[in-house]
């Protein structure tokens, strides 16, 4: 458990720094990370990084189709983690 948890934690925090990166990069004008990138990153259960970037760096939060993809991962991981919690709990 202790290693799933630290495995989320570091692709969280990936995540977070790669939406930094990329907003770094647009605000001095440089070759931007490709949305599809940000969004594989988002997709080892690293919303929470993803949305925290977005929130907080104000990155990629005007584009509705970014968000509806981010909310659609969101969904995805939260149905995954409702149907693994009881596999979890059986855990000794």
């Amino acid at each position: 458990m202790k290693i799933l948890l630290s495995c989320l934690l570091f692709f969280n925090a990936l995540c977070f720094l790669l939406f930094a990166l990329d907003k770094r990069k647009a605000q001095r004008g440089q070759r931007r990370i490709a949305e599809k990138t940000l969004h594989l990153a988002t997709l080892p259960g690293a919303t929470p990084g993803a949305w925290a970037a977005i929130l907080l760096l104000h990155h990629k939060n005007r584009k509705a189709a970014f968000w509806s993809i981010t909310l659609v991962l969101t969904l995805l991981q939260g149905a995954v983690l409702y149907l693994a919690v009881p596999y979890f709990r059986a855990l000794p």
